[in-house]
């Protein structure tokens, strides 16, 4: 197996995972396109925040409930084989939104958009197996650093879209995606768990089976933890724009550039979580990450009006520091999963991915909703602080009666 601490850019395993790394950036970036064209959707066809909150929340309901049958198939198919064949599934969906003129056309293209997101289940389950345990966390940790597509959108999808209108940002982002396909299923081989399979074979395992490890009430506690720092960060990204737009009144393209604050923290730091959950434990990171959350969500949950409101430069500051924890969460999780479930890495991080990516889907309908219903922008901060506060007190709960459990077989 690789080492990736000495790269060696002719070796299968790292040129594995640069170019899933890169071929999930693209996907994430297509994944994000809401966050952006959205906004100008929103103002062609007069829709509500909660209509809003839908048509960017769509595709990251079709990006996590797919993720459990990508990442099953990617198990009994290969990575190779199904991630080639998701990027151009979804590359040819966007191309379609592109051609959309109504909001149920531009809904029904959003679901084949969402296919992009899944991706992650399929690259998680591609690239574990080229690395050995104790560098799996490093190596998914820069595979999900492809979360900085967010950021890639956020800043040119603005100057796409200002100079030649949004459905040339559908079509430049489908091309691009298409082109990675190809890309992808030349320049790389199938996983060698896979390859050992084919080569001696063995069948896969029934499908059913694939489910068992999901009865295991630790899958649920660590899709909770993604729920917020996956699920609260794909929100964030798609809610982000609108948000500078509507609570501190900036322009499209200055309100993408701010929210890229945001999205770089929470996707190149990922690649830092993996190594830190490698060396200091997935569990004392998520604590750090978990602490940290609550305090910022406290601030940024103020209302932006006076006499509490908070200015931009505080706001951009405590996201970026949002941001970072996150990053460093979503690592920390998928180590949990590698180190506990190394032989279903596929079937539970595809329902850890699902639940993660359905709080991309929830979140932003419920911000667009607490907007609506509040009208405070800053609702949707009170509600992370929730999500947090119930995923650190269960945590800590979990560890403290599983203690006294540990002194006694130590003993």
């Amino acid at each position: 197996m690789a080492d990736i601490s000495q790269p060696n850019p002719t070796s299968t395993a790292n040129r594995a995972l640069w170019i899933s790394t890169l071929a999930f950036t693209l996907c994430f970036a297509v994944w994000t396109l809401f966050a952006i064209i959205g906004i100008r959707i929103k103002q062609e066809l007069g829709l509500s925040e909660a209509e809003f909150g839908l048509l960017i929340g769509l595709p990251v309901l079709t990006g996590s409930l797919s993720r459990i049958l990508l990442g099953i198939w990617t198990g009994r198919y290969g990575g190779r084989l199904v991630y080639t064949a998701t990027m151009l599934a979804a590359a040819l969906a966007t191309f379609l939104l592109s051609r959309a003129t109504t909001y149920p056309e531009m809904l029904i293209a959003g679901l084949g958009v969402g296919l992009a997101g899944g991706s992650f289940a399929v690259g998680v389950a591609y690239v574990s197996p080229f690395f050995p345990a104790e560098k799996q966390g490093t190596a998914l940790g820069i595979f999900g650093a492809g979360n900085v597509g967010a950021a890639v959108t956020k800043f040119l999808a603005p100057f796409v879209l200002l100079a030649w209108g949004w459905q040339a940002v559908a079509e430049i982002w489908a091309l691009a995606l298409a082109v990675m396909a190809v890309m992808f299923w030349f320049t790389t081989g199938d996983d060698p768990e896979y390859r050992r399979r084919k080569l001696h074979g063995r069948a896969p395992k029934p499908f059913l089976q694939e489910f068992a490890p999901l009865k295991d009430p630790r899958v649920w506690r660590f899709s909770l933890y993604y729920f917020f720092a996956f699920g609260g960060f794909v929100a964030l990204s798609l809610w982000l724009p609108r948000y500078l737009v509507g609570a501190y009144g900036f322009e499209l393209e200055t309100a993408g550039m701010l929210a890229t604050a945001y999205s770089i923290p929470g996707s190149i730091f990922r690649a830092y979580g993996g190594v830190l959950s490698d060396r200091i434990g997935a569990r004392a990171v998520m604590y750090l990450v978990f602490m940290v959350s609550a305090v910022a969500t406290l601030i940024l949950a103020l209302p932006a009006t006076p006499p509490f409101a908070i200015g931009p430069i505080v706001f951009v500051l405590a996201v970026f520091v949002l941001g970072f924890v996150m990053s460093l969460g979503k690592a920390a999780v998928f180590k949990h999963i590698a180190a506990y479930y190394p032989d279903s890495i596929g079937a539970v991080g595809g329902v850890v991915g699902m639940v993660g990516g359905l709080g991309g889907f929830i979140l932003p309908v419920a911000f667009g909703v607490l907007k609506d219903v509040t009208g405070l922008w800053s609702s949707c901060f009170l509600l992370l602080f929730f999500v947090v506060a119930v995923s650190l007190c269960w945590m800590h709960r979990t560890i403290r009666l599983s203690a006294p459990a540990r002194a006694g077989a130590s003993a």
